[in-house]
């Protein structure tokens, strides 16, 4: 029986509203545990299962699916990505901004590649992190949420110059579409979902009923839930669009300690999953993130003290975390505060789910070092 009494005492002073908990390994479950509220407003309880918005812990799963096609000869990493996305044929990289304030943009420098995309080296960014992308919106016009147009921005700079977080992975979720004929989803559903057991993992219409609401908090610390989700829009949003539940993802994460396979279903092979946990960006550190929008993501920077790497969808730690991981695991999170490891080295994973605006929020990492280190504390 695992102590957890240091975990859930760092989630009452978190103030958290709820979380699910889990600590895995290659052969099962050491440890799950949900506690707190899905909605403070009705008091309805966090259950292991509930529903929630994984925002950019969904870029994992669709870079393992890309990763399929790459295993299958159907597209290769370093060749551009135009002759799978004609769209992306000419990219353009702004320079700054004319004295009307409209967009300067010059040629890139080289073609866009499903490596740089995987490894946020492309040039893409995010418009709540990089302030440049809200003044491009501004200039033309700001999109409709959940649409195409807002994955339809000019680089930062050129392809492999530079690691910063964008929008890369829902393009590498339109070059699945492309290359399979499928929605993204449902390519998702037959080849890595339905194989791992994922049953209630799926890019969704609308946030269910049942599922935890995404909560801020009132000058006075007080909770409340927002009405905010990310997914519904007109595509499949490959960069953090999923809805899943902590059980779920735990079968994902066991999966990569097993090297992409569980319980006889293999997803990716032994040699992939090791392509996909080397890091791929050196000399480059990948993994600080900035902020334009505080009131969404504060900056974050999982190891500051570190040259961190990313491989193919995953953030890489050179040396061993503080909280216990060893090197060269493969962790990242998503923007309401669930955030996730995969350390193959010693055979042990986590994954925490909450939802709380903003991201990078200091209890909650408080309380996912808490989980990490109590993995370690119980690994043997």
């Amino acid at each position: 029986m695992i102590d957890d009494s240091k975990l859930l005492a760092a989630f009452e002073s978190a103030r958290l509203p709820g979380a699910a908990f889990a600590i895995v390994d290659r052969d099962g479950t050491r440890y799950s545990r949900a506690t707190g509220q899905a909605d403070v407003s009705s008091g309805r309880a966090m259950q292991e299962a509930t529903p929630c918005q994984i925002a950019s812990m969904t870029k994992a799963l669709v870079s393992a699916g890309a990763m399929q096609l790459v295993e299958q000869g159907r597209i290769a990493l370093d060749a551009p990505i135009d002759a799978v996305l004609p769209e992306l044929a000419d990219p353009q990289v702004l320079t700054g901004f004319d004295e009307g304030g409209q967009p300067i943009t010059r040629p890139a420098a080289r073609p866009l590649t499903l490596r740089h995309l995987l490894t946020h080296t492309s040039g893409f960014g995010y418009s709540f992190i990089h302030p440049e992308i809200l003044k491009y919106y501004s200039a033309r016009g700001m999109p409709a949420a959940g649409s195409l147009d807002t994955i339809r921005i000019p680089l930062l700079f050129d392809p492999g110059e530079r690691w910063e977080y964008g929008v890369s992975t829902d393009w590498v979720g339109q070059a699945i579409e492309a290359l399979t004929g499928m929605r993204l989803g449902d390519y998702l559903a037959e080849n890595v979902f339905a194989p791992l057991g994922m049953t209630q993992t799926a890019f969704l219409p609308a946030l269910p009923d049942d599922a935890a609401r995404v909560h801020v908090r009132a000058k006075d610390g007080a909770l409340a839930p927002i009405p905010v989700y990310l997914g519904g829009g007109e595509f499949d949003m490959g960069g953090g669009g999923l809805v899943s539940t902590m059980p779920d993802y735990a079968r994902f994460i066991r999966a990569m300690l097993r090297g992409g396979e569980l319980d006889g279903a293999r997803v990716l092979s032994d040699a992939t999953v090791a392509e996909m946990r080397r890091n791929q960006v050196a000399p480059l550190r990948a993994g600080y993130m900035g902020t334009a929008m505080p009131e969404m993501a504060q900056p974050f920077d999982t190891f500051p003290d570190q040259h961190t790497g990313w491989g193919l969808g995953f953030l890489l730690n050179p040396n061993p975390g503080p909280a216990g991981r060893a090197p060269n695991s493969m962790a990242w999170a998503g923007i309401f505060n669930s955030y996730y490891w995969i350390d193959p080295a010693s055979g042990v994973g986590g994954v925490m789910m909450t939802q709380l605006s903003p991201f990078g929020d200091p209890g909650a990492l408080g309380v996912f070092a808490e989980l990490e280190r109590m993995a370690y504390t119980n690994l043997r």
